[in-house]
């Protein structure tokens, strides 16, 4: 059987863009090698911030935006397709300074987002635990970003491949060893049994996109960085509100679970939960929510961001015909999962990249 399009990787990534191409009437198959979605996806933290992550207003910032923005039609169609409720809420987020610590950067970036015209409030400490009492005393002072939601990144990760299934994609696991080409293009996958032929191949392999063989990107254009993560429960009076700080982040779950994050290291491919990434991480935690120090630490884990050497993801049509990618998308691959999906199907099915994509183009990179 000859597909419309192959993906390579059945992560949040890869099976949106398979959803999107079944309904628009695309024969797809997405190739996986562990369990789709048991990656980075599910050790994300789920935070739909683009106010918070952006630096300035660019390109990646209006693509951050109108994906955050997609996510509550979004959330409702997978509930729809998979019966699974992802957990989208639009809970808002806190950037806190504490004594002793710069405020230049709140006050630069409340100043330019207020000038294009976006929901952003600076609070005094009081302010602060007026909305959040259980926050520590010594904050005093943050950026409040009512518009900031939450997904969880496990029910994200399950839903996808169900709905992808339910619009007609398939999923299959297997372990690619490189793209097939034939009269100069793109031709389909060589996997470990065999040939799986397709009239598109679309990489969407997190941090392992640059070991693709026949990729077309050089070796560094997508590394991995790792961040460690843990969960905490039974810490008394808790959070409403998404909290980061300049050491971390803490996002609430609706049953009262906490989520602190996350390291940022250069360990490869290692995926270890180490003692100072944990000590880093509940340390903060602590300091930022007192209550937590009593809490119990009920998981820890480990994820590898897919990190672009520019600092900008990687979609579209790669350096072959018939070869795309989707990649590179750091901290906000769940955050940049709708519109990255959306733009790239799009791309496949009318042969080139939408101009939305332009600033994004994998052919910067390409060998």
């Amino acid at each position: 059987m000859t597909y419309d399009g192959v993906v390579i990787g059945g992560g949040v990534m890869g099976s949106a863009i398979a959803l999107r191409l079944a309904q628009a009437g695309q024969r797809v198959v997405v190739l996986e090698k562990a369990i789709p979605g048991a990656e980075a996806s599910s050790a994300a933290g789920g935070i739909l911030g683009p106010q918070m992550e952006g630096e300035q207003d660019d390109p990646l910032f209006r693509l951050a935006l109108a994906s955050r923005d997609a996510y509550p039609a979004f959330a409702s169609e997978l509930r729809e397709l998979s019966g699974v409720d992802v957990g989208w809420r639009r809970c808002g987020l806190m950037r806190t300074c504490a004594a002793g610590e710069d405020a230049g950067p709140l006050e630069a970036r409340h100043a330019w987002q207020r000038r294009a015209g976006l929901l952003i409030e600076t609070l005094t400490g009081d302010e602060v635990r007026r909305l959040e009492p259980a926050l520590s005393p010594s904050i005093e002072r943050a950026l409040h970003f009512p518009d900031e939601a939450v997904v969880e990144p496990r029910k994200l990760a399950e839903a996808l491949p169900l709905a992808a299934q339910s619009a007609g994609a398939a999923f299959r696991r297997a372990q690619v060893k490189g793209i097939l080409t034939a009269d100069g293009r793109a031709a389909g996958v060589e996997v470990e049994d065999g040939r799986i032929l397709a009239g598109a191949v679309i990489v969407a392999a997190g941090a392992w996109t640059s070991k693709v063989e026949g990729c077309g990107l050089p070796n560094d254009a997508v590394r991995p960085v790792r961040g460690q993560m843990a969960s905490l429960r039974g810490a008394g009076p808790s959070l409403s509100r998404v909290v980061f700080t300049s050491r971390g982040y803490l996002v609430p779950r609706a049953d009262g679970t906490v989520i602190a994050g996350s390291t940022m290291e250069e360990a490869g491919f290692e995926k270890r939960v180490t003692a100072g990434g944990l000590a880093r991480i509940l340390g903060n935690a602590a300091e930022t929510l007192p209550g937590l120090a009593h809490a119990e630490v009920t998981a820890t884990w480990s994820g590898l961001r897919p990190c672009p050497k520019d600092g900008l993801p990687l979609i579209g049509a790669g350096s072959l015909p018939g070869l795309f990618l989707a990649s590179g998308h750091h901290r906000n691959g769940i955050l940049l999962t709708p519109e990255t999906a959306r733009l790239l199907a799009k791309a496949v099915v009318d042969g080139h990249d939408p101009e939305d994509l332009a600033p994004f183009s994998p052919l910067r990179f390409a060998r």
